[in-house]
């Protein structure tokens, strides 16, 4: 090599998460490239904890001239100068996308296709999950060539990570100058899970090879990370059901098909909320609702879904008895991979509202406290900092188990009272305009989504419905048409979930004229 002539200088990048091995992912790649002659060097930039934390791990080498002269090599990956991205989710190759690393002229982009929801995505008020379909679409239009399979899904198969099969994928790809045994040699000499590593290894360079040698973009890829978004749109030709539950086919079935899936999840979640009896009084509700509605298919199964959410809304009940379960502490140590010599201990962080308190009692003792200004000074004292249970140990759990045994309880509670009149009042309002408003009576169906979750968060949910149904009388009277006020509906359900304490629904209201149905949020100064 002329002492004129550049060396070629190798780029990689890889994103990945805490825990997913992205820096041993790297480190393979510095030791294959220092035993192949190549001068190498990895660097890292930690990211905030907001995905576990995020991490971006650069990878340069470039062959020693045999001089021994010490080559400069960057410290960052520049746009537009990478070869190879490697991100461990598909939210990860969004972030490469983001930032530029990913260009259709130079870049090979391998990710991994399954999803971990952001903190962004899980807090959102509505739905805030990144549509999966347009980032694969992205992906794809963006790099020089696009390797995307489940990796995760194969390394875990082989009790692995998902850095092994990202590796696979590498060597597959013949975008770097080693062959699949420098690679598999990388694995071995780590000396750490070698045979789990190289098994998830075989599985990624067989996809990646498959990917690879169908082109510069292998449209199967894409056809294989939509599969699964395509199959929820579809419905099942026969209803799934658990045992419990046979005794309530035929009446799901009786019901139009569209709503078919949306009913059996819903009877399947009623039971294990409360009981199979709440699994039927749900059903009676929707059969009385189709009687009302009918033939309107699409309205059925979105009131269907909305009265089931609310049906098991949460309360400190539901919570207990979540929190309890075995397949929870089984998913937790799964997720920190706890080991047969480790001892894992679970702390909850318990925040229950004197409401809360309250509301899970007897209608009427719960109704009593409520009132009494006397009893609420004693009680809110020692609600006001929550408490850290540890349900790990024996007191702890019996704790949450003694609240979540009071499940049989509920139906007499005052909480239950109240949350099973306001969704039949609901329920009125939407057959009321079945059948002169199907549109408005539709987007008051999907209103019911702004009813989630618990404590503070369930009761501003709460107000903004509220807020909605004050504006029906003047939106079911406009003299314009349904479309419209459906969309005048829609616009203010949407405006609801842009933030939790209303600032967004004020304007909408303010933009469409309602003023006067503003409401405050408890301890919020909206400007």
């Amino acid at each position: 090599m002329s002492l004129n002539t550049p060396a070629r200088v190798y780029t990689v990048a890889i994103l990945a998460m805490g825990g997913e091995g992205g820096g041993v992912l790297a480190d393979w790649l510095i030791h294959m490239a220092e035993h192949a002659g190549f001068d190498a060097q990895t660097t890292s930039v930690p990211g905030v904890a907001q995905r576990t934390g995020a991490t971006i791990y650069y990878v340069e080498f470039v062959k020693a001239d045999g001089a021994g002269r010490t080559p400069v090599l960057s410290l960052m990956p520049v746009p537009g100068e990478v070869d190879l991205v490697v991100a461990s989710e598909l939210m990860e190759a969004g972030r490469a996308l983001q930032r530029g690393l990913v260009t259709p002229e130079r870049s090979t982009l391998i990710a991994s296709t399954h999803r971990v929801f952001s903190m962004t995505e899980k807090i959102a008020m509505g739905d805030g999950r990144v549509d999966s379909e347009k980032l694969l679409s992205l992906c794809q239009a963006q790099a020089r060539r696009f390797i995307g399979h489940d990796f995760s899904a194969m390394a875990h198969e082989q009790g692995s990570v998902v850095s092994a099969s990202l590796f696979g994928a590498m060597a597959a790809s013949a975008v770097l100058p080693f062959t699949r045994a420098q690679f598999e040699a990388a694995i071995q000499d780590a000396g750490v899970g070698v045979p789990s590593s190289l098994a998830a290894f075989e599985r990624g360079f067989t996809a990646g090879q498959s990917a690879h040698q169908g082109g510069d973009v292998d449209k199967s890829i894409l056809d294989a990370g939509l599969a699964p978004l395509a199959a929820q749109a579809l419905n099942s030709h026969a209803v799934k059901l658990g045992f419990k539950l046979e005794a309530l086919r035929p009446r799901i079935e009786a019901l139009p098909k569209l709503a078919w899936d949306t009913l059996g999840a819903a009877a399947s979640k009623c039971c294990d909320y409360q009981d199979l009896n709440h699994a039927r009084l749900y059903l009676d509700r929707v059969e009385a609702l189709w009687r009302s509605i009918s033939p309107n298919d699409v309205l059925l199964e979105e009131t269907a879904r909305g009265l089931a959410l609310w049906m098991t809304y949460e309360d400190i009940v539901r919570v207990a008895d979540l929190k309890i379960r075995s397949s929870r502490f089984k998913r937790v140590a799964q997720e920190v991979r706890l080991k047969d010599q480790q001892v894992l201990e679970i702390r909850e962080y318990l925040h229950p509202r004197f409401e809360e308190i309250a509301d899970s009692l007897p209608r009427s003792l719960g109704a009593w406290i409520m009132r009494s200004k006397f009893l609420q000074s004693l009680m809110k004292p020692f609600l006001g900092e929550g408490k850290i249970l540890e349900t790990s140990s024996l007191r702890g759990f019996l704790q949450l188990y003694l609240l979540a045994a009071t499940r049989p309880w509920r139906p007499g509670s005052l909480r239950y009272a109240h949350e099973h009149q306001e969704m039949m009042r609901w329920c009125s309002e939407i057959e009321a305009l079945a059948a002169n408003r199907p549109l408005l009576a539709l987007e008051l169906a999907r209103a019911q989504r702004l009813i989630k979750g618990y404590s503070d968060t369930q009761q501003r949910g709460r107000l903004n419905f509220e807020t909605l149904l004050r504006t029906l009388p003047v939106l079911k009277q406009d003299p314009e048409e349904d479309a419209v006020a459906a969309q005048k509906l829609k616009r203010l359900a949407d405006a609801a979930l842009a933030d939790d304490v209303g600032v967004g629904l004020k304007a909408a209201l303010s933009a469409l004229g309602l003023d006067k149905f503003a409401a405050v949020h408890p301890g919020v100064t909206i400007p």
